[in-house]
């Protein structure tokens, strides 16, 4: 999380917002370090919502497709990092033919029903490209037709002090009735770049995290360059690989940024992984990947380590929220 700025931190403190497909709190944590008041959250994930309240003392609400939309509390800013895994690349990227993909509709029928001001939505930057487009259209045009301005940009975290290449797509929908504008300007590149190295664990029981194969092969000359020349990249470093190299099998060195956590994956290093790091191939640790979502240490984190993994590689980035979310109080709130 970024240290947000006295002038900024009360900026919400008068709205109201929902946290629909809640996950651990991405959403929760960036709009409340505005100020802002959680109403309703709701996600269908037990252990998502175990470490929700662990939290922020809330249970979320369980299946939206049961809510009704005139039941939900009224509120100002609707966020949702709805279902991506039908838009994945990591998937079928099936879109609305999948099931999960369907769950967009759940969005709007609550938009529409509760008169939401502001929108801020996410999902992976796949979903832009997906049937040539269609699927993007078919979303602007949704919203388009319950009344809302439609702005989106695809983000890359590593560009918001997050050292993970994690970009994923943002929609920030202002609704017609609150406020019309022409244009909506999405934060660049918002603070100084941090790699791996400077996130990493300073602890030494890190056996389980340890790969052990005698198919690891090292490129030994890119690692001795590295090592030289203390250089730090915006991306991620491969110096090696595991067995043939395939998904989970790729090693890269802490000078450059992570890889994208996934929820989802198979592979020795499998969700986070494998880096080189003070002469050992390993995984990530599960607080390890928190930090690269942005989610501060004092976060609990009180479930196993495999199912810290999926549910952290679902989240959202806090840090690139917070920067939307000081845009958004920028350019559409102080002048409304």
């Amino acid at each position: 999380m970024i240290k947000i700025e006295k002038n900024f931190s009360s900026a919400l403190k008068n709205w109201r917002f929902i946290d629909l497909f809640s996950g651990i709190g991405a959403f929760n944590l960036a709009l409340e370090s505005f100020g802002a008041k959680r109403v309703f959250s709701c996600d269908i994930d037990r252990n998502a919502n175990k470490i929700y309240y662990d939290n922020f003392r809330d249970i979320p609400s369980g299946d939206i497709k049961k809510i009704q939309a005139k039941d939900i509390p009224d509120h100002d800013i609707l966020c949702a990092g709805f279902p991506c895994q039908s838009f994945s690349i990591s998937g079928k990227m099936k879109g609305f033919e999948d099931p999960r993909g369907v769950l967009f509709f759940d969005i709007a029928r609550i938009a529409d029903e509760k008169k939401t001001k502001i929108l801020i939505l996410e999902n992976v930057k796949h979903l832009a490209r997906l049937n040539n487009g269609k699927v993007l259209k078919d979303i602007i045009q949704i919203l388009e037709n319950i009344g809302y301005q439609v702005f989106f940009k695809i983000l890359n975290s590593a560009f918001f002090g997050l050292p993970q290449k994690r970009e994923r797509i943002f929609f920030v929908c202002v609704r017609n009735d609150y406020k019309k504008i022409s244009k909506f300007d999405f934060p660049d590149r918002a603070a100084k770049f941090r790699i791996l190295k400077d996130i990493l664990e300073n602890r030494k029981d890190l056996d389980n995290y340890i790969i052990q194969r005698k198919d690891i092969f090292l490129f030994k000359d890119k690692i001795e360059q590295l090592t030289l020349f203390k250089k730090k990249y915006l991306r991620p470093i491969k110096v090696g690989i595991i067995n043939k190299g395939g998904q989970g099998e790729r090693i890269y060195h802490p000078s450059g940024t992570a890889i994208t956590l996934s929820s989802q994956g198979g592979g020795a290093a499998s969700k986070t992984g494998a880096y080189y790091v003070d002469g050992l191939v390993r995984k990530l640790t599960p607080r390890e990947c928190a930090r690269l979502m942005g989610f501060p240490d004092d976060f609990k984190l009180d479930v196993s380590d495999n199912i810290a993994y999926k549910l952290i590689g679902n989240s959202a980035p806090v840090d690139v929220i917070q920067y939307i979310a000081i845009e958004i109080i920028k350019q559409i709130i102080d002048n409304n």
